[in-house]
């Protein structure tokens, strides 16, 4: 617990200045009379909406056909999707379940979960205090400040407890799939066949992809449909704080357990001089939960927030800056729907893509574990750029001039094609194949731990390079789309096509979540194998063979468990900035949302937005100064519990007549 304890306390220390600075912007950006007035907006300018989004009013859906079709209706179809998309992700988290298993694995893998229980329940109590310095931040700016009803107030509390428990239970759902799938696949590899290994942690992925993608879609599409209008506005704002403050704290902690755990553990081998994955080393369970913390949690929750965040923004966005209410329905409806045949698109992609991945590899004895994964994610975002046209030219082909239906959805095809761009790009970086990986070995081989480090941050930063150029020169093109017809129906539409960007990336969705959990799967599945000692085991070759009908060859697994985990490190290192790149694309677009609010539809106090004016620079500087604070403390956060954790283990650790590993030290070292 002592590593829990210290993540909790460090996250608060990371939280609180970003809320403060948070702060800061808003008192920067908010003229002094903003809260007590409401002017009237100029003629043409869309209406201003005291309060922010929260006051917004989503009209009634059903005031527009589309392909002949109630634009409630419509959605109300879509509501149907989500619950297959859920079913489908159910489906999956049973079959793993019920995949075969020895004994010996299966423990290690509901310790591993046992310990990852105790890691949510810690963070859960974490959200929970969190939340209620939230809740009275609400209260004050909703209640007092803009003196809004007391039932929208409690509407707003009551939807941002859904969005976090709609966080904290995709985490939740992901860490328990995982930890089936880890001891399904370390047995399968004990068959020497590929394929399996490969099959069951992206089965394991596609669940939680499938499932977290759904939920939150399903809930959207609830306050669209069931909430009335003037009520939807609190539910979406309340809604995404929720889930913004679950994500952030579940990314936040998890990100520093991970590294803590990892480096802690590693130092335990050298401290005692014993091998990679000792039993009797209680770190290395903790290693594992922080594989899950890290790269499971943090990513799942951070993927529902970040879905449902874009889509608020746009939603703002549209309801903010496009005038005709007509039109406003419009590019709802053909929002969500596009949203909803998202799911169908990654979903077909991904059963289509493991048809041909069966045919090529279930009876290979070697395969390139990437390959399969690479051909899923350019598929699926083939398929949904096909997916966009279509639906585009069916549902909005007589918006504005007959064209724009066109340049939304090439608007839309840069974010997907993102998605597929980027891990291409990071796969030069970090791939077991790449030129820069070999380097990086080199420079270890030869330099020693200080070369080795120079050569990795050379790596990371010509990939951060890279990316950004490539995320540049995609809302590039989306803004200059924009700027071909989109100005007729809305203000700033650059912002607007920002923010479709924002919702391409995410138009795979499912499937970047899946690649993004393949490896914490792959690398657990390596540890599961070891801890369990099961090479040890009398007789267990025979066993095997009399139980579960097939010859066990021990090396070759050990081998198909390595390589599998270098194909896990490196697609968990593509998806990771596909997400971040959605989140701070959709943030882009919810401050400019925010923007059109202040200023009243970009006609007012628009000298407080320039650099000129001396407080919002301060703020700038103040925002890009917090950057390498939080670089800093985070840093801290890991040296400093690493440090105290191998202290805690060199005072506790047993290595005379400790064969296995046991729950009780585990949690401890944790």
């Amino acid at each position: 617990m002592i590593r829990m304890e210290f993540v909790r306390r460090r996250a608060v220390w990371l939280l609180v200045p970003t809320l403060l600075v948070l702060a800061m912007v808003g008192l920067a950006a908010v003229p002094p009379v903003a809260l007590a007035q409401t002017p009237k907006a100029p003629e043409g300018a869309p209406a201003h909406h005291g309060g922010g989004e929260a006051s917004l009013i989503v009209p009634d859906l059903g005031q527009a056909e589309l392909m002949g079709v109630n634009g409630r209706l419509m959605l109300m179809v879509g509501l149907g999707v989500c619950v297959l998309g859920l079913v489908f992700g159910l489906v999956i988290y049973e079959q793993l379940k019920g995949l075969p298993v020895h004994e010996s694995m299966r423990e290690i893998s509901e310790l591993i979960y046992e310990t990852c229980k105790t890691y949510l329940i810690t963070q859960g109590k974490f959200i929970l205090i969190l939340e209620a310095f939230i809740g009275v931040i609400i209260v004050l700016y909703f209640g007092v400040l803009l003196r809004f009803e007391a039932v929208k107030v409690a509407v707003i509390l009551a939807f941002s407890l859904i969005g976090i428990g709609g966080s904290y239970g995709v985490a939740w759902f992901g860490i328990r799939i995982n930890t089936f799938a880890n001891s399904r696949a370390a047995f399968a590899s004990l068959k020497g066949e590929p394929f399996p290994v490969y099959a069951i942690p992206l089965k394991a992925g596609m669940s939680i992809g499938m499932l977290l993608i759904s939920v939150e879609l399903f809930l959207m599409l609830c306050i669209l449909l069931f909430i009335p209008g003037d009520y939807a506005g609190p539910c979406f704002i309340g809604f995404a704080i929720g889930e913004s403050l679950g994500a952030a704290a579940l990314r936040i902690a998890g990100g520093i357990f991970t590294k803590i755990a990892d480096i802690g553990s590693d130092l335990m081998k050298i401290v005692f001089n014993i091998k990679e994955d000792d039993a009797r080393n209680p770190g290395v369970i903790a290693d594992c939960t922080g594989d899950n913390a890290g790269d499971s949690v943090g990513p799942s929750a951070d993927g529902f927030e970040t879905y449902g965040v874009t889509g608020v923004a746009l939603i703002s966005f549209i309801l903010l800056a496009v005038k005709d209410p007509a039109v406003q329905v419009m590019l709802l409806v053909w929002i969500f729907v596009m949203r909803i045949l998202m799911i169908v698109a990654s979903g077909a992609s991904y059963l289509l893509n493991e048809a041909v991945s069966r045919a090529r590899y279930a009876a290979a004895t070697t395969m390139n574990f990437e390959a399969p994964l690479t051909s899923l994610v350019w598929l699926t975002s083939f398929v949904s750029v096909g997916m966009t046209y279509l639906a585009s030219y069916g549902l909005i082909r007589d918006l504005g001039d007959g064209s724009l239906w066109w340049k939304l959805a090439t608007v839309i095809t840069c974010g997907t094609l993102a998605g597929a761009i980027i891990p291409e790009v990071v796969k030069v970086f970090t791939s077991t194949e790449s030129k820069h990986v070999r380097e990086v070995v080199t420079s270890a081989r030869e330099g020693g731990a200080s070369l080795d480090i120079l050569s990795g941050l050379v790596a990371g930063n010509f990939s951060a390079y890279w990316l950004g150029i490539i995320v540049v020169a995609l809302m590039g093109i989306a803004y200059m789309v924009s700027t071909y017809g989109l100005a007729a129906l809305m203000v700033a539409p650059a912002v607007f096509a920002f923010g479709l960007v924002a919702f391409g990336f995410l138009g795979m969705g499912p499937v970047t979540i899946a690649v993004d959990s393949y490896g914490p799967v792959t690398d657990n599945a390596q540890s599961v194998f070891e801890l369990s000692l099961i090479e040890q085991i009398p007789g267990i070759k025979q066993a095997i063979r009399k139980e579960y009908g097939f010859d066990v060859n021990f090396e070759r697994a050990k081998h198909l468990l390595e390589e599998n985990d270098g194909a896990g490190n490196t697609f968990k290192a593509t998806a990771k900035p596909v997400l971040i790149g959605t989140a701070v694309v959709g943030a882009t677009t919810m401050t400019f949302s925010i923007i059109v609010v202040l200023t009243h539809g970009l006609t007012q106090n628009l000298d407080r937005l320039s650099l000129l004016y001396p407080p919002f620079l301060l703020v700038l500087i103040t925002g890009g100064a917090v950057i390498y604070w939080f670089t800093g403390a985070s840093t801290q956060a890991v040296t400093t519990g690493a440090y105290r954790a191998v202290e805690f283990i060199k005072a506790n650790i047993k290595l005379e007549g400790v064969t296995k590993a046991s729950v009780a030290d585990s949690k401890r070292s944790s």
